[in-house]
């Protein structure tokens, strides 16, 4: 910092000195103009006064003609230094008196010459009377010393100029020094030992007479602006902090999240494997939570969350960590860890503790989990495995029996590289041909006719055969697969369409299911309206099933889109209604034209103890139908007293085996065609 404000002063002073000589010279130059004028003004004057002193005497000369007088009057004219030539006489004769002398040798004169000229000439007429002869005084003035002395008057002025600069600059630079360059000398010290981490807790000292000027006024602001800097900073660094944590924990349960488990946890298997020590890693999944939410709503299952994520809390002194990961999802890490009947006791314990009933809006809650449990090194050694283990662990040991703990096997580790073998299979099935589909028709119960045909996707695979639509479904989900899968099915199911309109089967209408990573894509709207223009059908010919769940993932967007879909021409049936949310609600927000009755709620008419129950909720979903001018079709109808029940209730429409299985394109065609000449037999 020394260096640069030397730097700065001499800069400073450099600027001052050449403006100062600058300007010197140019007054000095400005002077030794007025001085030549000045100059050229004395020559004159001299002339002139030499002239009118001898004019007379020459005159008289002249009229006398008397050379002797005339030589005189000559003589007298050169005792002036500065006379060079003098001429009496009249003009065509021969002089009455004349003479000359060479001009002046002086340093200066090949200066002054170009602005005084070399001589000064000027004459008089002697004739007082126009009668007498005329007669005239001629005379030559060497300008050699009258330029002498303007150089020397030159040279004093432009160097007295210069001096009187030189000692203004210097004078201003100490003016200058004294007011600013020694108190920011002072400033530029204080600065040092600020301490740029906390920047307000050092205040720049007043400087000593310079309290009401711009010096004090900087300082007093440099030292409110140090304490915004270290203000805004801790505010930064809290934020930081909290950013930190918010990227770290879970905003719900306060939790460390996935992303903060995996860095401990990694960082505990490193531990571990230098001390050759074990550890467990416990992954929790609730067991009904979906319910709880349906019955008590979000919020109230947030709350239940957070009192459970207090609750585990309980086992921190068992565990390094405790963590949400997602949902309904936690992780524990167990190190360091002594043997498989620790682990075990931990899991008992936590099942144990959440059979603690929750309050939740004055109502005792029950919840039950269960929990997938792997171990290190036996069971991996890498923290993503570990915990990708644990999970699906978890998710397998829940389908077979709930509300348990399931230590990671072989069998799951097979199960998972069959997963990720159809999960790589199917990003390539659509290419290979292996998707298909098939059809299967809906019954209007009025006219006893195929009033629609809903399309479902079927995947042939070259090694397990045929897998099922719940399992590979799930899976197009996740690898992105399903939306050029999607994209396909809509595009064969409104192409058969228009081939069974141009066989003259219209108004036949298509039914084609869509998921919820379709539903909530921008570009579907378009599809649908490009797919309905190229394949000339009419509006209402194409009709787009969407589940409960997909819906209610994001009811604002769902209904932008579903809105979007209804301009394009499409209907919209809600399907499997009844096992999702079922709000009226979004019933009344959506543009919804059919609701769609589960089969589960189907499959039990007038068969079983469940009997009066499912009438029951068949009943009311088909008087909301009617209530909000909705159509109705049920799924899953296997037999004529199903049938008749669901006629009576005013059902508009049935699928299932009672009519048809899901057939290939041509098989459908064969039994459309029949029914133009006779209504569906029912067997």
């Amino acid at each position: 910092m020394q260096v640069r404000h030397r730097s700065l002063s001499r800069k400073l002073l450099q600027v001052a000195l050449l403006a100062a000589l600058a300007v010197g010279l140019l007054l000095s130059i400005v002077q030794i103009v007025h001085s030549l004028h000045q100059t050229r003004e004395r020559l004159d004057n001299e002339a002139q006064r030499i002239l009118a002193m001898f004019r007379d005497p020459s005159a008289q000369a002249a009229l006398t003609l008397d050379r002797t007088m005339a030589e005189q009057v000559i003589a007298g004219l050169f005792q002036h230094e500065s006379i060079r030539h003098a001429h009496i006489g009249t003009p065509g004769e021969a002089p009455l008196a004349e003479s000359e002398r060479p001009l002046l040798e002086v340093p200066w004169r090949r200066f002054t010459d170009p602005l005084l000229g070399r001589e000064y000439l000027l004459g008089a007429d002697l004739r007082d009377d126009p009668e007498l002869p005329s007669a005239q005084l001629h005379l030559s003035l060497d300008t050699a010393l009258y330029g002498q002395t303007f150089m020397e008057d030159a040279l004093f002025l432009l160097v007295s100029g210069i001096l009187r600069a030189l000692g203004l600059a210097l004078l201003l630079h100490l003016i200058y020094r004294w007011l600013v360059t020694r108190p920011l000398d002072r400033l530029l010290h204080h600065l040092t030992h600020i301490d740029p981490e906390r920047p307000g807790q050092y205040q720049l000292p007043m400087l000593k007479g310079h309290e009401y000027n711009e010096l004090g006024q900087w300082i007093r602001a440099a030292n409110r602006l140090l304490a915004a800097i270290e203000y805004h900073s801790q505010l930064r660094q809290q934020a930081e902090r909290e950013l930190l944590h918010a990227t770290e924990h879970d905003p719900l349960t306060d939790l460390p999240n996935r992303l903060l488990f995996q860095a401990h946890l990694q960082r505990v298997l490193a531990e571990a494997g230098e001390r050759r020590q074990q550890v467990a890693v416990l992954c929790l999944g609730l067991d009904g939570f979906r319910e709880v939410n349906e019955q008590f709503g979000y919020p109230c299952g947030d709350q239940l969350l957070a009192a459970l994520g207090q609750r585990l809390q309980c086992f921190a002194g068992q565990v390094s960590c405790i963590s949400r990961l997602g949902g309904d999802q936690f992780a524990l890490i167990q190190h360091p860890l002594a043997g498989h009947d620790q682990t075990a006791a931990l899991a008992q314990g936590i099942l144990d503790r959440l059979t603690e009933p929750f309050e939740l809006d004055g109502q005792p809650v029950q919840l039950s989990a269960t929990l997938g449990i792997t171990r290190y090194p036996d069971d991996g050694a890498d923290s993503s495995d570990l915990l990708q283990k644990a999970e699906l662990t978890m998710t397998l040991a829940k389908r077979h029996a709930r509300s348990g703990y399931q230590f990671y096997v072989a069998s799951v580790d097979r199960e998972m590289r069959r997963r990720r073998d159809l999960d790589r299979d199917l990003l390539l099935a659509l290419d290979n041909r292996q998707l298909h589909l098939v059809y299967q028709p809906q019954i209007d119960y009025r006219t006893r006719r195929i009033r629609g045909v809903e399309v479902l996707l079927r995947w042939q695979h070259p090694v397990h055969g045929p897998i099922a639509p719940d399992h590979f479904i799930p899976l197009a989900e996740q690898n992105g697969s399903i939306l050029p899968i999607g994209s396909w099915v809509l595009d064969q199911a409104c192409r058969q369409l228009r081939q069974w309109h141009d066989q003259g089967l219209a108004p036949l209408r298509m039914a084609v299911n869509l998921s919820a990573v379709q539903l909530h894509h921008g570009q579907l709207p378009g599809l649908v309206a490009e797919l309905l223009h190229r394949y000339r059908l009419p509006h209402g010919s194409l009709e787009l099933e969407i589940t409960e769940t997909s819906l209610m993932e994001d009811v604002r967007t769902a209904a932008e889109h579903l809105l979007s879909l209804r301009q394009a021409g499409a209907l919209i049936a809600i399907d499997d209604f009844g096992t999702g949310y079922s709000s009226l609600s979004y019933l009344k927000s959506l543009p919804l034209d059919k609701i769609k009755i589960d089969k589960s709620f189907v499959r039990d008419l007038h068969t079983g103890s469940q009997a009066e129950g499912d009438a029951a909720i068949v009943r009311a979903i088909v008087q909301l139908a009617r209530n909000l001018s909705l159509q109705v079709i049920a799924e899953g109808v296997e037999n004529s007293e199903q049938e008749r029940f669901l006629n009576d209730l005013g059902c508009d429409e049935g699928q299932g085996y009672l009519y048809s299985k899901p057939l290939p394109a041509r098989e459908l065609t064969q039994l459309l065609l029949t029914q133009g000449r006779q209504r569906i037999a029912i067997p």
